[in-house]
């Protein structure tokens, strides 16, 4: 005797039981991205591919960043402020895309005289790159605003007597003396540069030669390693400074950031974000 195995013919599931089931597995997603913590800090697309470049421009070693900006009246202007403020959170986003450490300050007549906005590791948390550099969005919008709210009440608050931009120099040595030997010193000048404790370049005027020989006559600290930038020459508030003069100023920066042993010198009329 033979028997034959039969199997009942497979019924399609209901349109509704398709939905419910839809549902719950999208359900199951979003309750899992969102004890990831995914859907909570995932950043912009466009936020997410400038931080990936950025993260290209990483050393072996995380940037040690220093950035102090002019408080002199000089250069004082809502547009040059916002132009600052806007190149700081540039620098604070790459550092903290390089799990970096950043100090921001602004500063007058001497190294004692400045008012620090900011100074902390910054350091996103993840396992991967691509983990850490998803919370860096979120680490920036910590820091960003305490600089921006205190930035005219430190200004205001700073003594006059000068600008004293060679003393910055000098306190972006020590800077690095305190900097562990997992940073390299990235030191961020912000100022029109017109030095008037000492030398006074800007006076008239400069060559080549001249601003070299001018530049020898300083003492000047160690930054060998470092990277240098001196940003917003000529800038200041009132009618437009002679070309000829702006030019001589950048021409002395970049002498004097050469005898300091850096391994990046550069003096600009306007930062450029994408030149770090």
């Amino acid at each position: 005797m033979s028997s034959t195995l039969t199997s009942a013919p497979l019924r399609r599931p209901s349109r509704r039981a398709r939905l419910m089931a839809a549902a719950a597995a999208a359900g199951a997603v979003m309750f899992a991205a969102s004890a990831c913590g995914l859907l909570d800090d995932a950043p912009d697309p466009a936020v997410m591919a400038e931080h990936q470049a950025m993260l290209a421009n990483c050393q072996d070693t995380a940037p040690g960043s220093l950035v102090l900006v002019d408080g002199t009246g000089s250069s004082n202007t809502e547009a040059i402020t916002a132009e600052r403020l806007d190149a700081i959170e540039h620098i604070a986003r790459q550092t903290a895309v390089c799990s970096g450490y950043l100090r921001v300050a602004v500063f007058s007549s001497s190294s004692a005289a400045t008012t620090a906005l900011y100074d902390g590791a910054l350091h996103p948390h993840g396992a991967t790159d691509n983990a850490r550099i998803r919370r860096v969005p979120a680490l920036i919008e910590d820091v960003i605003p305490g600089i921006r709210e205190g930035y005219e009440p430190a200004m205001a608050e700073l003594p006059g007597g000068g600008s004293d931009i060679l003393g910055m120099l000098r306190l972006g040595e020590e800077f690095a003396g305190q900097l562990s030997t997992d940073y390299h010193l990235e030191l961020y000048l912000f100022s029109d540069g017109f030095h008037n404790v000492g030398h006074k370049p800007g006076s008239e005027a400069l060559s080549l030669e001249e601003a070299e020989a001018l530049a020898a006559e300083t003492t000047m600290p160690d930054l060998s390693g470092a990277s240098v930038t001196v940003a917003g020459i000529g800038r200041v508030a009132g009618d437009p400074v002679p070309s000829d003069v702006v030019e001589g100023l950048v021409f002395y920066y970049q002498a004097l950031c050469a005898q300091t042993g850096a391994e990046e010198c550069l003096a600009v009329t306007d930062f450029n974000v994408t030149a770090r």
